[in-house]
């Protein structure tokens, strides 16, 4: 077993240990076996919910498309329930775990496994890119989490903002942040992270997914959405930043015209004169909101303003 160096990521490979037969994590009652057993204390700042529902896994392994030649990096393992389903399917499954005290119980439930490898540390500041470099001859990878819900969009837009080795990311997600990612324009649930989302990847909802499903149960529903990631973005645009800053001042005061959005704007120079003018030179009107312009309208008017 790979020895702790506070200097960098610590690292466990499965296949060191012999610990027996796998336990079935997906029983709920072997669950809070294997929780009980290691004096495992569930953390609110983490977020944890551990699935208990193998119809579920099911579906997220399926929904992932694991092949035997893939990577796949797991984001926040908990026990090592779904670990066990993609290392079945995947040729390596990297498994990072930010809370140290489930590193022990990873290494009971994975000891058979020579194919993962668990790391304890915060995925915000892991290296994705070295591990697509080191693992997987630089091809991408493809991501699955159980993502804690008050950190979702942050792990989701990094990943794709940041234009990492990432071919798709297979998440579970609270419910009404699925139907965010996939809305279009015109509905409740279309804003800033409909249009993010969409630039760079193809959402695909696989899976409504209630409570019951997890222990604890939370207190919402979730759902399971795959994001392909986008060879080329759908659209053209001169400047993502300025497009995504448009974008941003658009759905900050959502039921506020798009010219008075982006003339209150802090991030954007444009008065609200020359966003009117921009928007009549796209056949739009000057009245027009936000929430009512597709992805390509959004880089046009970026394009339009920036010239």
């Amino acid at each position: 077993m790979k020895s702790l160096d506070r200097r960098e990521p610590d690292v466990f490979t499965g296949g060191e240990e012999d610990s027996g037969r796998l336990p079935d994590l997906v029983d709920p009652k072997r669950t809070v076996e294997v929780i009980r057993s290691h004096g495992f204390s569930f953390r609110k700042k983490y977020g944890q919910n551990f699935l208990i529902d193998s119809h579920v896994l099911d579906k997220i392994v399926r929904a992932a498309d694991i092949r035997k030649d893939d990577l796949v990096l797991e984001i926040g393992p908990g026990i090592g329930t779904m670990t066990q389903r993609l290392a079945a399917e995947a040729g390596k499954v990297v498994a990072v775990e930010i809370d140290r005290d489930l590193i022990p119980i990873l290494q009971e439930t994975l000891a058979e496994l020579d194919n993962v490898e668990i790391v304890n540390e915060d995925i915000l500041k892991y290296d994705i890119g070295e591990l697509a470099r080191s693992a997987n001859g630089g091809r991408p990878i493809k991501v699955v989490a159980n993502l804690p819900y008050y950190i979702t969009t942050p792990i989701i837009m990094g990943l794709l903002e940041n234009h990492q080795p990432v071919d798709s990311i297979t998440v579970m997600v609270q419910r009404e942040v699925a139907m965010r990612m996939q809305a279009g324009p015109g509905s409740k649930d279309y804003g800033a992270l409909s249009l993010a989302v969409q630039y760079y990847a193809e959402p695909y909802l696989a899976a409504n997914v209630p409570p019951n499903c997890f222990l604890p149960r939370p207190q919402v529903g979730s759902a399971v959405i795959r994001l392909t990631r986008h060879a080329e973005p759908p659209v053209r645009v001169q400047d993502e930043k300025r497009m995504f800053a448009l974008i941003r001042a658009s759905f900050n005061q959502r039921r506020k015209t798009l010219v008075n959005g982006i003339g209150n704007s802090q991030e954007l120079p444009f008065t609200k004169e020359e966003t009117a003018k921009a928007l009549e030179r796209l056949g739009l009107s000057a009245n027009v909101r936000g929430e009512t312009l597709t992805l390509e309208q959004f880089a046009r008017l970026s394009d339009e303003l920036g010239a």
